[in-house]
């Protein structure tokens, strides 16, 4: 809702420009009526008040939170009471001793997933991805083999699912991959590769059935060309388990990813479509750099002099 992305980014003193202080009773009411105005909701928006007390981190303010929207789709923020009564602050506290990028790094599940660079390292690119996605598919071919070339030897590169739900076979693909990944890392990348560049082609099937068909040969292609057991995989194919899919799906939305290609470079988020290689550089080299200051070792304190 725009009304509830304006009060995110609206941080500035809010004057309630009474003639004279308010009686407790009308204080709620006053409020309401300069929310509605300063944020410019509409009428049928439900915007409710809290209860107001002192406010335990702010010295010299009182503490409320307004509640907008209904069930399903409301939102509480918090304000501040000025002692008067005579103005409100919006309040966006921000915890400076919080790493806000090392907290998403730690609710995405790296563990098993297929990598290409760097082993290990201490930057990690996570691209949620969808094996239909045309955007996606640009974004690829950006990451691999340009980035890759650049950056290979620093940076670990992670897939995860992400397949839309608009998109007919994307799941159907993520699952092919995944039975390629649990015998071989470099199949699923051969799949994965495969799959982005001949998007145009299995589109091209005449049918659904034929398109799912299409991307299982090329699973088993992979499959063969890599020597992995064929039983096993074809077995993986047929049965086609979307636990694994499902769950990167919702690990993904947990962190506010809604659309691919979505990547986070150390936790920091990419999105909109094909990032731009200047904007990736960037924040490939940015994150390179934090991670060699903070590996740095504290330079020693100078002794005092006597």
């Amino acid at each position: 809702m725009k009304v509830l992305s304006r009060l995110l980014i609206v941080l500035s003193l809010i004057g309630l420009n009474c003639a004279s202080q308010p009686k407790p009773s009308d204080l709620a009411a006053t409020i309401e009526r300069q929310i509605r105005a300063t944020y410019k909701l509409p009428p049928e928006a439900p915007v409710v008040v809290g209860p107001i007390s002192p406010s335990p981190d702010w010295p010299g303010y009182d503490a409320f939170t307004v509640t907008i929207g209904e069930e399903g789709r409301k939102q509480s923020y918090p304000f501040l009471l000025a002692k008067d009564k005579k103005s409100i602050v919006r309040v966006n506290r921000i915890e400076l001793s919080a790493d806000p990028y090392a907290d998403v790094m730690k609710k995405i599940d790296v563990r098993g997933r297929p990598v290409r660079g760097a082993k290990q390292s201490k930057v990690v690119l996570v691209a949620y991805d969808d094996l239909q996605c045309p955007f996606c598919t640009m974004m690829h071919q950006t990451l691999f083999p340009l980035l890759l070339k650049e950056y290979g030897d620093r940076v670990t590169f992670v897939y995860k699912d992400f397949p839309l739900p608009n998109h007919a076979w994307a799941s159907h693909a993520a699952v092919d991959a995944n039975c390629l990944a649990s015998q071989n890392q470099d199949a699923y990348w051969s799949f994965v590769d495969s799959v982005h560049a001949g998007q145009r082609e299995i589109n091209g099937q005449g049918t659904q059935e034929l398109r799912l068909a299409e991307l299982d040969r090329l699973a088993m292609q992979q499959g063969a060309d890599h020597k992995v057991d064929a039983a096993s995989l074809q077995a993986c194919v047929k049965t086609q388990n979307e636990a694994a899919v499902k769950a990167s799906v919702h690990e993904a939305e947990a962190i506010g990813v809604d659309s691919t290609p979505t990547l986070f470079i150390n936790g920091e988020e990419m999105s909109g479509g094909a990032v731009p290689l200047p904007r990736l550089r960037a924040a490939l080299d940015r994150a390179l750099k934090n991670a060699e200051q903070s590996a740095a070792p504290a330079a020693p304190q100078a002794s005092p002099k006597n």
